[in-house]
Order: structure tokens, then sequence, then C-alpha cells
């Protein structure tokens, strides 16, 4: 059936090119209203046309296989694209048809050959928009994704007072679990953003051979469907992915500018990247640093001892935040519970550290 059709439009074009020879032999243009009745009072006219749709048969005859072929595999390749880049793809040919009708008037008038450039133009600016588009459908569906985001934000606006936060949750804090009880407390507002790409690595990691990180995996899943089904906040499953990127914190910084929201993590190296690219991140181990209760030089705490310290005679306690005390003499109180005198506070890069001395040795002395 297609290659009957290919043959007829073969005859078509062919019978007009042997029409238009005729024409342009005796100095006519085939085309015009004026020279149509002179010419076709000639036998040699019809012989030309005949000719020429021989010509065509056979051209298209030729021509069917290879363009059958052809057909197929465009077929069979397109069935294999993503929706996203059949969408982009037949958008960019669009532009390109209607650059191609706006242009139309100022070649509607061209006669003879001329009559064919309009056919040409569209098929040149539809194959030319639909590789522009292809070639730029990363930033295409950055923006429509940016506009979709603006209007979701613009609407949730109108419904409740504020602006409404995109939070991005990266692999580390979800596995970590303290996201968790933080949305527990009302303390992270706005929507919380799971990306596909970020489920499809915790799932990765959950059907890992290795105990731990199998464990950490299927932690960080029960985690996700506690926040969903148990906690009291809007979450977001992004389905859409950067295929050209490979790396998951890339994916992470591109879908934070997209959205123009935050990036929560405890991953340190993803924390100086968005930092780096202009996003907001909000880091859970910051937080915990900056809600552990102050302890000031004089203070007295209650405190007790499990282990020996470095030093000849030091004892090592711990606040219940996880901070070490380091006591001074404290040594022979391993395993009991005692009251401490704060003598200073040294906050290093790993941590806090806190120095004492019992309160007992203050009171002897």
């Amino acid at each position: 059936m297609v290659r009957r059709m290919i043959q007829i439009i073969g005859l078509l074009f062919g019978g007009m090119a042997g029409g238009e020879v005729y024409g342009w032999m005796n100095g006519a243009a085939m085309w015009s209203n004026s020279s149509v009745s002179m010419l076709q009072q000639s036998g040699t006219y019809y012989m030309n046309v005949a000719v020429g749709a021989l010509v065509g048969v056979i051209a298209a005859t030729i021509l069917a296989g290879p363009a059958i072929r052809f057909t197929g595999k465009c077929v069979e390749l397109t069935s294999e694209m993503p929706l996203r880049q059949l969408l982009v793809g037949a958008g960019g040919m669009l532009s390109g048809l209607l650059l191609a009708v706006l242009l139309y008037p100022s070649v509607a008038r061209l006669e003879g050959m001329g009559q064919l450039l309009p056919a040409f133009m569209a098929l040149v600016f539809g194959y030319v928009g639909t590789l522009v588009g292809l070639s730029k459908q990363d930033e295409i569906v950055e923006g429509f994704a940016s506009i979709a985001a603006k209007q979701r934000s613009t609407s949730s606006s109108n419904e409740v007072r504020g602006f409404e936060e995109h939070k991005i949750l990266d692999t580390s804090v979800i596995i970590d679990g303290r996201i968790a009880d933080i949305c527990k407390t009302g303390f992270i507002e706005g929507t919380l953003v799971i990306p596909e790409f970020v489920l499809e690595e915790l799932q990765h990691i959950a059907d890992s051979s290795d105990l731990l990180k199998r464990n950490r995996g299927r932690r960080g899943l029960d985690i996700l469907n506690k926040i969903q089904k148990e906690l009291d906040v809007k979450v977001l499953i992004y389905e859409g992915d950067f295929e050209e990127i490979g790396e998951v914190d890339s994916k992470l910084v591109k879908l934070a500018k997209a959205l123009h929201g935050k990036v929560v993590t405890n991953d340190f190296n993803l924390n100086k990247v968005c930092e780096l690219q202009g996003v907001s991140v909000l880091n859970i181990n910051d937080l915990a640093n900056a809600v552990k209760p102050v302890v000031l030089p004089g203070e007295e705490i209650i405190v007790q001892v499990i282990k020996d310290g470095k030093e000849h005679g030091q004892g090592v306690a711990y606040l219940d935040d996880g901070t070490m005390i380091v006591v001074e003499g404290g040594r022979d109180y391993i395993g009991t519970t005692m009251e401490v005198l704060v003598t200073s506070v040294l906050q290093t890069s790993a941590g806090r550290m806190i120095f004492a001395k019992p309160k007992l040795l203050e009171k002897a002395l």
C-alpha cells in the first residue's frame, strides 16, 4: 500500500515536471494562466507529460524500497524515544512550521517550479525546528518546570499565608532518619520533594549484597513511608530526571535550581557544591550543633564517668547530645554519677569538648 502511494506521487510529480520542461523549452511558464491553453493544444505537450510521468513512476519504484525502510527505521526510533524528547521535538517542529507559514506570503506569488518553494520551506524549517528543540530539551524542560513550580507556589500562597518552599531531600538525610522527627515538630515548612532518582538510589542500596548497606537502604525507605503516612506534611514525588547527568548530587543541584527550592542533606561535599552553585541548603548536622545546650565555664552539671581519658587520671563522660566531657581526676569515679564543675569549653571542627573537674575536689579546696 505504501509502495503504491509512493508510485502515485512519483507519477503526479513526474507529469508536472514534464509539462514544466515543455513550457521552458517553448519560452512560456507552464503555470501561467495565459499560456496553459496554448501549450495544451500541442501534442508534444502531452508527450512530455507522459514521459515525465513514466520517469516519475520509475524513479518512485526504485526509491520506494529505501524510502519504506527509512520510514520504518524512523518509526522504530521514534517509538523508542522518551516521551520528553518526543514532546520537545514535536514542539520544535511546530515552531518551524509556524515560521514557514509566516513566510508563505512572500513566496506565494512565485510561478513555475517556484510554487514548490513553500513545501520545501516547510520541510526545512520543520526539520531544523525539531533539531533545535532536541538540542535544547534540558533548558526547555527546566523552563517549564520553573514556570509550573511558580504557578504551584502562587496558587498555594493564595490558600495559605506566606510562600511555600520546596525542600528537596537527598539520600543521606533520608537514611539518617532525623528528618522525620524534625518534620514531626513542625519546624519544616513547605513541601518535601523526593526525586525519583533518589528513590532509585535508595532501592539499589536496599538491594545491596552488603548487610550494612542493605539495612541502611531499608531504613531510608521506612523513613519515607513514615513521613508520607504518619506525618502531616506535604510530600511531592518528582518523576523527572536529568538523563545527561550521571551523579545524583549534580541532579539534586539542577532540580533545586529548577524548582527554586532548598536541598536538605547531611553530606558535607554536597553542602559545599550547593554553596558554590548558589543553591540554598539545609544541613541537619548544622541544625543538631545549633540546638545543643550551651555550657559555660563555672556551671555545674551531673554526669556519669564511663571510661578513662587520654591523660593520666582523666575520666570521660558524655552529655545526652553526645558532647564529650573530660573530667580531671575523674578516673577514680568511673561507673559513678557525680556533679562536676565546668572549667573550659573547646570548640573544634570535629565538635565541642568540655573540660571539668569533680565538684567534690572544689569543695575540698
